[in-house]
């Protein structure tokens, strides 16, 4: 599942515990010209993170040990951050979630279930309205 090494876009790091959404997310990654690099939870997210400098995050927020916020401010606070660009991908969705994960440092927010046809584009708006 893992397809590492250097590709055009660069290396996207994919924190989601359910198999089939990361299956689905990394190959439209793939197909978009990223490499990825699997976690399946928040720890193994933050320590992947700060190992291998991926180019993008994609961050569930409920995950089985701590929650994705708690991934983001991690991160962040580590010398991974840099301007590292993290887009939550998530189905907690409830009134007021995207502006606290914008105001807690996520670059952009995706409600799940995402749009195959859409989700490139979504990243690509995203990553343009924050300058990357």
């Amino acid at each position: 599942m893992a397809h590492e090494g250097q590709s055009a876009r660069g290396t996207a790091l994919i924190i989601e515990d359910n198999e089939d959404n990361r299956v689905l997310i990394s190959d439209l990654l793939t197909q978009g010209g990223y490499s990825t690099l699997p976690a399946t939870t928040g720890l193994d997210g933050v320590a992947k993170a700060l190992q291998h400098r991926p180019n993008l995050v994609i961050l569930d927020i409920q995950l089985p040990d701590i929650d994705g916020v708690e991934v983001l401010r991690q991160i962040r606070a580590s010398g991974a951050n840099g301007s590292l660009p993290i887009i939550a991908m998530t189905s907690y969705a409830m009134a007021g979630d995207e502006q606290q994960l914008i105001a807690a440092g996520c670059t952009g927010y995706i409600e799940k279930p995402i749009d195959p046809t859409r989700v490139l584009g979504q990243i690509a708006a995203i990553l343009a309205r924050s300058g990357r």
